[in-house]
């Protein structure tokens, strides 16, 4: 009766929906009648959505024809119908016709299907759903099917899928409508800043990642930019992350392991979704051992019913369905955890490395916080739901078990388990110990390279690049050392991983064959398949427990960094305007920080009180070493405090630091320094700072982009540039360090005439200086000795107390100025005044602007392959080590352990198919052995991988290195270091660890994956043809996928870059933008670089989740078609082992394929490191450094004698030239000086002598040696030089002196004390093996200049350059510098390029460089005889701003 009920309830529906098609198709037609002329045409549907209305009109014609033919059917066998089969026909018939009347007009309008097709999709859908489920649960458990619920048919079962996706189409249409109207916009955008396409999808599309369908329809017409990728969604955004984590830490403030709790509870509701799916994926994951020995008893023939085989290969596809949906939500959901997890770190180690004390913070530790600590943290996220899911895995693998096996086995596999886990978790600890010490070493080789990068054009001019390398390679092989282990390590947790079934299935079987418990085919390959399920639990325990303690490494070290910034808060400055005072001092000591406790002996120790008034001049003066720099340093609070008071400044601050910090951009951007553009101050400014002239000449203007550094200005410029920073800021309080040392006299004059009298005279400025002739317009002066003001006070009293400091250091000056005085004549004072009222001066750019302006602004984009990664990039990889001899063995290896697998497996399903085919003795001993066999295979192929990679790596890394090193100049000067540390920390680690495994892992599941088809097709040949149409549509997919992931994947790597860039140049720059107040600028181009970075790492993994669940669905087809081919094929025609065997290995049909596709794509992502570290092993290199037919004698030069003949140098073929046929001997012993003005070519003539740049015509000989005839070494190990900017290297101070190791300590304490330093290196009580920091960071530049001296005085070089030498040290150190060097070069030749008149005029010789041409040259004496002379200008301008203060000083004294 009950039946009778339902069958008409369903007839009334079904009619009901019948009336309402009809209605709604008159409606509508009446509608389109009474609005025939507004019909809207323009909206042009988008393809995707084309193309999904097609699918949908085709499922209904399909399930219509289903129905449509199972009633011909019916009425053929048994001459009469079921009335509701007739009803069911007809009502999908008209949905059929409504729907294919409805295309036109949903597709021309696009508008929602309507309302009525909608719910009659959805009700055919539940009700199918319902019928089934119930029909199916009867099945397994036996049971009658409820009297209500009609028994269901064979187009029941076909048609639920198609009915699923009718479904889903009732609501994609608005999301496709929405997206269908950012589709335009995303083409036509500047910057992508729209996230409506992931925020604005709808269920189906986040289920199938339809959202990413537009940027696929970009990737396909054009090459993929950053403006085409919308933003991140607005959770994952810099700014919110950050902001959330921070509010997260003030929370969990006062407890000790704050950071992770504070992840935690910032990312907590994501972390809560993520895990949902990953619980429904485990569950859904275990369906299939546990369904698979229903399947293999049907096909034994203990179940005649093909409904049942129908219903468990319909239940084991669902379960498959549902594995894949989850897993891919699961996995895209924990990258986008990483990604807000990542972006947050990142912005909190900035923000506090931003506010850290200067010097606080080395930049390669820098670096890896960011790119690799905060990397590991976010990839973490991937991980953390492994903690529970492990014991959830293991019990469900146990009840699978019991249920087939019964409990003692089932014990026997859980102790198994257990068994191979603790075997697993010491090699895990070995592997994460190992881990952390290649990740020490690694630290101090990338900080080496960077320091190596800053330094490269020192060590080429000293010729020591062949040591430095060295010393890299050598810390490399000791990382490679490191590395070898850890490979092993891995090699045999690899092992582990592909034996552990292997060894659970012998103990659980033993255990079965000693109780005498019962075996079948199906119980046996439901076993074997749980043990591979299990094999995941197993081998992720130690990767876990690994991967968490390399996590909690890393949040040590970061948590450590937050930590020790806390401790160093900067001062809060007074902004009161009330009172005169600017500058507040208390007494109170001041130290840098030291990792030594016996160096509490402070820096700066302020004596008494002391205040400095609104628009007073201060001028601090000192000899080398007193502490000048320090004292500004602690003024600005960047010298922590160690007592005292504190020194209050009242108003804003501006900062010109000694060693002038640039930033990469353009001129312009570096004066205004993030504020509004004033134009007329704005060209006062360039006035003012003499900066007009540079201007001009270079291509740009002030538009002109400044290298890294400002690596392509000179020591002038940069100084230059930076005042106009300091003087554009309009500050209330100056502070200049030194501002006047890397001009000339002209210059120095002038910017202190211009700038500090004029534009600052309502201004308070602090100035250090050693030019004691701008002392006497300073309102106070400051004389520092040993760290302390020893005198203060008004210029005239101080000079006029005959013991003072000062006055020494007057005595000095004046020595230096009768020196020059001497060689003027009587009546050049008295002369005509010097024209030169308003001096035009530009310093000269050294590496030439002109030269670099192309390449400047090429540099700022990196350049990057475009297309797929080429097979030469593959080829070279893979036959890099041994000549890929090794490679055929692995893969043979690989095939072996595949065969024998499956014989194993075979061999119990067939052995077990009937009780008493084999003794128990026989079943268990060829298991073992097959088994077993099939590890030794495994072993072999991890240890020759582990080789393999090991060479691989080596070989690329010194490929890379050695090209680098050999690059000329003009490469390092177009290329961020940034862009060369990532080729060499990210990229190498990529190498070292990474991709060797994805290449293997690639082949060997390819032949797992064609293993499983032959196997499949042996058993059901039908399913051949299936498989070539099922790979020929996934490789067109992946093909599809891969134009797009591939540049998705390369802006990874280039929008990483430019983080650590400004990262580093910030750090580098901390005490500059503390000073200006520029955090918050700092701040928001590090949140836009982030997010940048974010969007391209959110979108590259989010096409992979596309493209997988694509894949997984039709491979899942696959596994169900051939179920049902199993199930429709005569029992006689199926072995129902081998069948089994097919059916298991057919589970992991779509991990497996999926992990081919993934790993297809990802190697070729990751193949673009290999393509990057390639693309620098052809950087054009140097000439040869050893030229071995062309060797100057050992003892060459033996005179010293230059001669020039018609030298012409350009940088670029493309630029002017720069020296335009010079001719000139510089005779061998001489001292000459080299002189001139803007743009002259002075450095240009020292380059082109070392060959730094090669000329371009002419030649140089030296002894008669044509220079560009000998190898680079050969020449430029027999010159010495003194570079302009003076360069240590972190390490010693006797590596510093003598980096070669070719001198006594006796010969370097000799050299120490003619250099003045021997009584400095004596306080610190390690002497020459004191430490010397990062950059020379714990010594002052004069100190720095002093060192550089001591080195070339070391090596004893007949031709010696002196390149602005003693620019940063004061007059009185430099009167004795410069008689130590004539003392030291008598016989030498020495060319000395300086802007100190002194320096140069007691030389033989003086050229005069006027525009790349010889303007004069002679003795000084002689081009002074005509006062019309260029050097007679420049001495006439030294005396006349120093005559003034000498009288001064005699009338005083």
């Amino acid at each position: 009766m009950e039946s009778v009920v339902m069958d008409i309830s369903l007839e009334v529906v079904n009619g009901a929906f019948v009336i309402a098609f009809l209605t709604w198709v008159l409606r509508d037609v009446w509608r389109q009648r009474r609005d025939s002329g507004d019909v809207n045409l323009e909206q042009r549907p988008t393809r995707g959505y084309r193309v999904f209305t097609t699918i949908t009109v085709l499922s209904n014609v399909m399930v219509s024809i289903s129905y449509l033919g199972f009633v011909l059917f019916e009425y053929w066998n048994h001459r009469n119908i079921a009335r509701k089969y007739v009803f069911l026909a007809m009502t999908w018939f008209l949905a059929t016709l409504l729907t294919i009347y409805a295309k036109k007009r949903t597709l021309g309008e696009d508008k929602r299907w309507p309302l009525v097709l909608t719910l009659w999709w959805v009700f055919s859908c539940v009700f199918d759903s319902v019928s089934l489920s119930i029909y199916a649960i009867t099945l397994l458990r036996s049971m009658d099917l409820p009297i209500f619920m009609p028994e269901p048919n064979i187009v029941d079962f076909t048609s639920l899928p198609l009915a699923l996706v009718l479904c889903f189409s009732a609501f994609p249409s608005s999301c496709t409508r929405k997206r269908s109207d950012i589709v335009e916009p995303l083409l036509r955008k500047e910057n992508g800043s729209s996230s409506a396409g992931f925020t604005n999808a709808g269920i189906w599309s986040q289920v199938t990642f339809q959202w990413l369908n537009p940027i696929f329809k970009i990737g396909r017409i054009q090459k993929l930019e950053l403006p085409h990728i919308p933003s991140v969604p607005q959770s994952e955004t810099a700014e919110d992350a950050s902001l959330l984590l921070e509010e997260s830490l003030r929370k969990q403030k006062f407890e000790d392991s704050s950071l992770p709790k504070a992840i935690a509870y910032a990312i907590w509701k994501s972390l809560l979704t993520n895990a949902a799916f990953a619980g429904v994926n485990t569950i859904a994951s275990y369906m299939g051992p546990l369904l698979i020995s229903n399947f293999v008893n049907f096909l034994s023939g203990n179940d005649s019913s093909i409904l049942n085989g129908l219903n468990i290969a319909f239940f084991l596809f669902f379960a498959k369905t549902v594995e894949s949906v989850t897993q891919r939500q699961w996995y895209f959901g924990a990258q986008r955890i990483s990604i807000q997890v990542r972006a947050a770190l990142m912005v909190l180690i900035y923000k506090k490395s931003l506010s850290i004390k200067y010097g606080g913070l080395s930049n390669g530790k820098a670096i890896n916080l960011i790119n690799v600590d905060a990397e590991r943290i976010g990839d973490f996220c991937w991980y953390i739901h492994g903690v529970w899911l492990l014991p959830v895995q293991v019990i469900l693998a146990l009840i699978i078990l019991y249920k087939n096996l019964g409990a003692a086995p089932s014990i026997a596999a859980l102790f198994a388990t257990i068994l191979v886990m603790l075997c697993n978790t010491p090699l895990a600890n070995i592997q994460e110990r190992l881990h952390s010490k290649i990740m020490e070493v690694k630290d101090s080789r990338i900080k080496v390279t960077s320091e190596v990068l800053k330094s490269m054009r020192v060590l080429k001019l000293h010729s020591w690049e062949s040591t430095f390398r060295k010393k890299l390679l050598h810390l490399r092989e000791t990382e490679r050392s490191w590395l070898e282990r850890y490979l092993y390590t891995c090699s045999a947790v690899a092992f582990l991983f592909w034996a552990s079934p292997t060894f659970v299935s012998v103990i659980t079987f033993g255990v079965c064959i000693v109780l005498n418990t019962p075996l079948t085919a199906g119980t046996v390959l439901s076993a074997l398949a749980t043990f591979r399920i299990l094999q995941e639990p197993i081998y992720n325990l130690p990767e876990l427990i690994s991967m968490t303690a390399q996590t909690k490494v890393s949040v040590d070290r970061i948590q450590n960094f937050i930590g020790e910034e806390d401790q160093k808060k900067l001062l809060q400055y007074h902004t009161s305007a009330e009172s005169n005072i600017a500058i507040e001092f208390e007494a109170g000591e001041y130290t840098w920080e030291t990792g030594d406790e016996k160096s509490k002996r402070p820096t700066i120790k302020i004596m008494e009180k002391m205040n400095i008034m609104k628009g007073y001049k201060v001028a601090i003066c000192g000899p080398v070493g007193s502490g000048k720099s320090s004292l500004l340093s602690s003024i600005i609070g960047e010298i922590p405090r160690i007592s005292g008071a504190g020194i209050k400044i009242y108003g804003t601050k501006a900062y010109v630091p000694q060693s002038a910090w640039i930033q990469t951009g353009t001129i312009r951007e570096n004066v205004l320094f993030g504020k509004e553009m004033n134009k007329a101050f704005y060209e006062d400014i360039l006035e003012a700072c003499a900066l007009k002239q540079d201007i001009k000449m270079w291509l740009g203007g002030d538009l002109s982009v400044v290298g890294e550094r400002g690596i392509n200005l000179s020591g002038g410029q940069k100084q230059r540039i930076q005042l106009a920073r300091a003087v554009y800021s309009d500050a209330d309080v100056y502070f200049l360090d030194d501002p006047f040392s890397a001009v000339d006299a002209h210059t120095g004059t002038y910017l202190f005439k211009n700038c500090l009298m004029q534009l600052l005279s309502q201004k308070t400025v602090v100035y250090a200086t050693h030019q004691v002739e701008f002392l006497d317009a300073a309102d106070i002066v400051l004389v520092m000795n040993d760290g302390r003001i020893v005198q203060s006070g008004k210029y005239e009293d101080l000079i006029a107390d005959p013991s003072s400091e000062l006055v020494r250091q007057m005595d000095a000056h004046r020595k230096s100025l009768n020196h020059v005085n001497s060689y003027q004549h009587d009546n050049s004072l008295t002369s005509r005044p010097s024209p030169m009222n308003q001096i035009e001066v530009a310093e000269e750019n050294f590496e030439g602007p002109i030269k670099n302006e192309k390449l400047t602004v090429r540099s700022q984009e990196e350049e990057t392959e475009t297309g797929r990664v080429k097979w030469s990039v593959y080829s070279t990889f893979v036959t890099s080590a041994y000549k890929g001899a090794l490679v055929p063995v692995i893969l043979l290896c690989q095939v072996l352990f595949q065969g024998l697998q499956m014989g194993s497996n075979y061999w119990m399903a067939w052995a077990t198919e009937v009780e008493g085919k084999v003794s128990r003795k026989q079943l268990i001993g060829i298991f073992v052995l097959l088994s077993g066999g099939s590890s030794i295979f495994i072993l072999g192929r991890a240890v020759l991988l582990a080789t393999i990679a090991v060479e691989t790596a080596q070989r690329l890394f010194c490929g890379m290195i050695t090209s680098v090193f050999r690059a000329p100049i003009s490469f390092f000067d177009s290329t961020p270091s940034s862009r060369i540390l990532s080729r060499s920390s990210t990229d190498q680690s990529t190498v070292d660890t990474d991709i060797p495994f994805r290449l293997a892992g690639l082949a060997f599941a390819l032949i797992q994956l064609f293993s499983i088809i032959i196997l499949m097709s042996h058993v059901a040949w039908q399913v051949f043809p299936l498989f070539l149409a099922i790979l020929a549509i996934s490789i067109w997919y992946q093909a599809y996928y891969i134009t797009t992931a591939r540049e998705l994947a390369r802006m990874v790597g280039i929008h990483k870059a430019p983080i650590l860039h400004h990262f580093s140049e910030s750090v580098s720059g901390a005490a500059t933008i503390h000073c200006f107040n520029q955090e918050d600028r700092f701040l928001t181009k590090i949140l836009s670089l982030i997010d940048d970075y974010s969007r391209v790492a959110f979108y590259n993994s989010a096409t992979m989740e596309w493209l997988c669940v694509r894949i997984n669905f039709l491979f899942n087809l696959v596994f169900f078609l051939v179920l049902i081919i199993l199930v429709g094929l005569p029992r006689s025609a199926v072995n129902p082992s081998l069948a089994g065997l097919a059916a298991t290995y057919g589970l992991n049909l779509n991990v497996l394929q999926a992990w081919v596709i993934w790993n297809m794509c990802n190697v070729e992502n990751k193949m673009i490191s290999v393509e990057r570290i390639l693309q620098f092993t052809n950087i054009p290199s140097e000439a040869p450094l050893v030229i071995e037919d062309c060797r100057p004698k050992p003892e060459w030069p033996t005179d010293g004698r230059i001669e020039l003949e018609n030298l012409q140098v350009q940088y670029n073929p493309a630029l002017p030239v720069v020296l335009k046929g010079i001719t000139c001997t510089f005779p061998g012993e001489k001292k000459i000086g080299v002189v001139g003005r803007t743009g002259s070519g002075k450095s240009t003539l020292i380059q082109a002598l070392f060959r730094v740049v090669e000329p371009s015509g002419g030649r140089i000989l030296i002894d008669g040696v044509d220079i560009c005839k000998i190898g680079l070494q050969d020449l430029r190990s027999r010159l010495g030089i003194i570079p302009q900017d003076p360069t240590l290297f972190q390490g010693t101070i006797r590596s510093n002196l003598d980096p070669l190791q070719q001198h006594s300590d006796q010969e370097i304490w000799e050299v120490l004390g003619k250099c003045h330093l021997a009584e400095m290196v004596k306080q610190d009580q390690r002497l020459l093996d004191a430490p010397v920091a990062e950059d020379g960071g714990n010594w002052s530049v004069g100190q720095r200049q002093l060192v550089c001296l001591a080195r070339v005085l070391l090596k004893k070089r007949k031709i010696l350059v002196l390149d602005e030498a003693t620019a940063s040290i004061d007059s009185a150190t430099d009167s004795l510098i410069q008689q130590t060097i004539r003392d030291e070069t008598k016989g030498c030749t020495v060319i000395t390029v300086a802007h100190r008149i002194p320096t140069v005029i007691d030389n033989e010789l003086v050229l005069v460089l006027d525009e790349g041409k010889v303007a004069e040259y002679g003795s000084p004496a002689q081009l002074l005889e005509d006062n019309s002379s260029s050097f007679s200008k420049l001495v006439t301008e030294f005396l006349r701003r120093s005559s003034k203060k000498n009288n001064h000083d005699r009338e005083l004294s």
